[in-house]
Formats: structure tokens, sequence, C-alpha cells
């Protein structure tokens, strides 16, 4: 018998409170525990047999979720952008909300709480790894797993990165949603059973070993926010040579903290210098310079622009006195943001792609930078990400695997304002840090910058809009964690399970009678 309207419509309820406690679960506030929570409401909410209703479901769920929480896209590129990413996003809630209802009409998963719980996890990564990975390289803010820094549940990126982290976060929100329909049925045992469930996946978390120790000495460095004239949106950088002078001074203010030769290395974030110190003769003494009198090398965060056309977004390693001996370029560079796609059409929707100028090109190699180090008398490795590459998978394993023995995360958050945007990238950079087993270090033209301990710590961070100044002794490691040795075997599997257990379900689902009412718990 279908449900009343009434009923019906109190799912949407569902949806819209669980996408926005979900949101709550990132910085900031950043009330982890709030994952699971929202993803329960998802669950009860999607306990309809119609794929079509489950999908606005899903809809309904995604975007007070997204919405919400990249109000800083708003603030970047206007509301039009911000509404466009929160609805794409959202749609993929949507697409999983369709795919939910297909799956479980196998007669395995319809009767089983075991299968509901596994498929619905596996659908849940899968979904998350599609919407990573496309339109354009794919946008993975907003994984469940990134709403865990201050989690004990943190630990399970150590065993097996993001993949993991999200499917126990999804784990976590059915059980509970099982816990609560079996206790509305007054079935002790299986609620007592799905509680105990939850409690062994916390109990779990707490076993993982995750070592801090030095492995291969210690790195001593400086980390330099240099602020900007004033927060505001693509043209943030305007006065490109205030914010290199900045920087400048950031450096020089190092000389007060410590004497010169006792850095191992000093490190600006990403756009540092928006001058390239390769081609302009002014920056370039300005750099060189002021490295001279810290005595040590410069990892400058700068702009190339190649004579082909397009523009590099670049890391330059300059020691002192010789210049460039080091770079990396971005890999990923930001859609809409950093270079346009289909730039006409976009313009009939926001003026806002015309401040990006000349496109931004991809780098094409990985994210290391050798640091001689006469210290320690060899080459230290720093793994390197730019900006948002911190999202994504791949980019910065890869940083790791190659042989970087700590993380360096460099970024440019001005445009983004006082938003939550730079304390949700440092949610994403502490993760990381515990993924891999590597000190991090997170520097931004503007903040929030921070240390970080391999084991997702912070021991220190600046705040936004600030000139300031950090050092650290920094334990390198070269060491592989389970999930660095795993690669992309984890999220493949999931793809593959989404896809099989989807049609399965359509395949059950000629063999099984069933009602537009919600099932109960098995």
């Amino acid at each position: 018998m279908p449900l009343p309207p009434s009923a019906r419509w109190l799912t949407l309820v569902f949806a819209a409170a669980g996408g926005f406690f979900t949101r709550l679960a990132f910085p900031d506030p950043g009330w982890s525990l709030l994952a699971p929570v929202g993803v329960t409401l998802l669950y009860l909410a999607l306990r309809r047999d119609s794929a079509r209703w489950n999908a606005l479901v899903g809809l309904v769920w995604g975007l007070t979720c997204f919405g919400p929480m990249i109000t800083w896209a708003d603030e970047a590129v206007g509301l039009v952008p911000w509404l466009a990413l929160t609805v794409l996003e959202a749609s993929y809630v949507a697409l999983f909300g369709a795919a939910w209802a297909w799956a479980r009409r196998g007669h395995a998963v319809w009767r089983g709480g075991f299968w509901q719980l596994l498929v619905f996890v596996v659908l849940w990564v899968g979904v998350e790894e599609l919407r990573s990975s496309w339109p354009f390289g794919g946008f993975p803010w907003g994984r469940l797993a990134f709403s865990q820094a201050d989690s004990p549940l943190a630990a399970f990126m150590w065993v097996g990165g993001t993949p993991l982290l999200s499917a126990v976060v999804a784990g976590l929100g059915v059980l509970l949603a099982r816990a609560a329909l079996a206790a509305g049925q007054v079935a002790f045992v299986r609620t007592v059973g799905a509680l105990a469930a939850v409690g062994a996946v916390v109990a779990g978390s707490l076993v993982i070993p995750l070592d801090t120790a030095a492995q291969t000495g210690t790195l001593r460095v400086g980390a330099v926010q240099g602020n900007v004239p004033e927060p505001g949106r693509l043209d943030a950088f305007g006065q490109r040579r205030q914010v290199l002078d900045n920087h400048v001074a950031g450096t020089r203010a190092l000389l007060e903290r410590t004497a010169p030769g006792d850095l191992d290395v000093v490190l600006w974030p990403e756009n540092g210098s928006d001058i390239d110190p390769q081609v302009d003769a002014e920056a370039a003494g300005l750099i060189d310079g002021v490295a001279q009198e810290v005595a040590a090398p410069l990892l400058v965060g700068t702009v190339q622009y190649p004579d082909s056309g397009g523009r590099y977004n670049t890391a330059v390693l300059w020691e002192p006195g010789v210049g460039p001996v080091a770079t990396y370029s971005k890999q990923r560079p930001a859609p809409f943001a950093e270079y346009i796609p289909m730039r006409s059409f976009v313009r009939h929707f926001s003026d806002a792609v015309d401040l990006v100028t000349r496109d931004m090109l991809p780098g094409t190699k990985p994210g290391v930078i050798p640091l001689a180090s006469e210290r320690l008398g060899r080459t230290v490795v720093l793994g390197d990400v730019i900006c948002f590459e911190v999202a994504y998978d791949a980019i910065v394993r890869e940083a790791v695997t190659e042989g970087g023995e700590l993380l360096v995360v460099q970024t440019n958050n001005a445009s983004f304002g006082w938003s939550d945007e730079s304390t949700q990238q440092l949610a994403m950079a502490r993760l990381r840090a515990v993924e891999l087993g590597r000190a991090t270090v997170q520097i931004s033209t503007v903040g929030v910058s921070a240390v970080i301990a391999p084991n997702g710590v912070v021991t220190q961070r600046t705040e936004l809009f600030t000139a300031d100044q950090m050092i650290a002794d920094l334990p390198l490691r070269d060491s592989l964690t389970p999930a660095a040795r795993a690669g992309d075997w984890p999220a493949r599997v999931a793809c593959v399970l989404a896809v099989w257990v989807v049609l399965a379900g359509m395949v059950g689902a000629a063999r099984l009678r069933r009602d537009d009412r919600p099932e109960g718990p098995a």
C-alpha cells in the first residue's frame, strides 16, 4: 500500500535535515560526529521503492549539504557559479538515491540488513569516486572522509585512504539507522547488535598505529604567510608587487626567531610571487637577496608564462646565489576558476569568466622537489601539492610514493574571503598527513596555515588575513602506509562493485514482489 502523501513529504524533511547535519560535520564548525547522523537520516528517507522519488530525496540532501558548504564559491566567482556547482554536486546524491532503489531490489538485499549495509556503502563510495573524477577532472570537495579530521575515525585513512574512511562513515550511518528501526519495532537483539557494531568500529580506530617518529632525520622549516593588501575576488592579486614584498618582509621576520643558516628551507605559499622571478630581474633580486639573508633555499609559489600561451601555476625552489634548481607545476588546475572550459558559452551565465584572461595549463610531472641539505649531507625529497590538489587522492599519494619525505600544501585562499574554504582545506591536509604518514605544512598567502604532525595533529596554526610565520622541526619519513601501498585499488574495487550491485538489483527485481511501502529491518 502506498505511503500517505504526508509521510512521503516527511522523507524530504529527513533528507534536508540530514544534508545540513552532514554539512555541519565539515569545518566550520567541524562537528565530525554529525556526518554519520546525516547519513542515518538519508538512509531513513530513502526507504521508498521508487527510483524517481529517491532521486528527489538525494537531490534535497545534496542541496542542503553542498550549498552551505561551498558558499566560498559565491565569494570567489559569484552567485551563478556557486548555484551551478551546488546543483551539480547534489545531482550525484540524486544518482545515488536512484541507484540505491535499483540495487536493493535483489532478493538478498531486500530482505537482508547486512547486505543493505554493504550495498549502501559500496554505492556511496562509488558515487563519490565518480564525482571526484568527472566532469572536468571532478570535484572531490565534501567527501564524507573529509569531515573526520577531528574524529578518531581519521585513523582509517592510514589503512585505506579516502574510500575506506568514507565507507566507514557511511556504514556507521546505516548501522545507526538500522538500530533506530529495530528499536521502533522493539527488536532488542537487533538494536543492541547494530549499536555494538558501531562501538566496535569506533574502538577499532583507536588501535590503528599512527607513528610520528622521524625515520630519516628532521628538517628545520620556516613558513611565511605574507598576507595580501585586502580580501577580494579572483583579482585579489592586482597588487602583485605588494604581495611579493609582504613575503620578502615575512622571510626577514624569521630572523627575529632564528639565526641565518639555521633553517633548511623556507616555504612560501601559492602565488607568493605572482611575478615570475625566472624572467623578472627585479623579482629575482628580491627573492635571491632575502634567500641569502636567511641563508636557506626558498620554495616560492609563482606563475610561469610560456611563449606558446597559457600559464603554469608553479613552485620554484630557489637556491641563494644560484637561482631556480627545481620546479613543480600544478597538475590539476581548477575549472572555471583557473581555466575556463566552454568560455563563450559560460560567459552567458557569469562575466566572472573574463577575470581569467589566460587559461592555466596542467603540469605533467609528480609533485616532488629535491632539496639538497648540507646539514643532513643528502638530498631530501619534498612532496608538494598546490591548493585544491590536496583533495585529489592520486596526486597527493604520488608525491609520497615518488619519494616525498614530508608534504607541503601551497595555497592561496585570498579569493575566498572570510569563508570556511581555508579550514575545510586544512582538514584535508590533516587527513593526508594521516593517510600517508607524513608531517605536513599547509602554507597560505592569507591563512589558515598550519604545521601538522604525521598523525594529523595541528602543532602550529595561523589566523586568516594576517601576516605570520612558523618555524618547525619536522620528522622526515620514508615508510609507506597501507593506504599508500594500496593506491587506487580500493576505489577501483568500489566502483566495479557499485555497477555490479545495481545491475544485479535490476535483474533480481523481476523475481521479487514489492509494494510502495518501506521494508522493515531484517
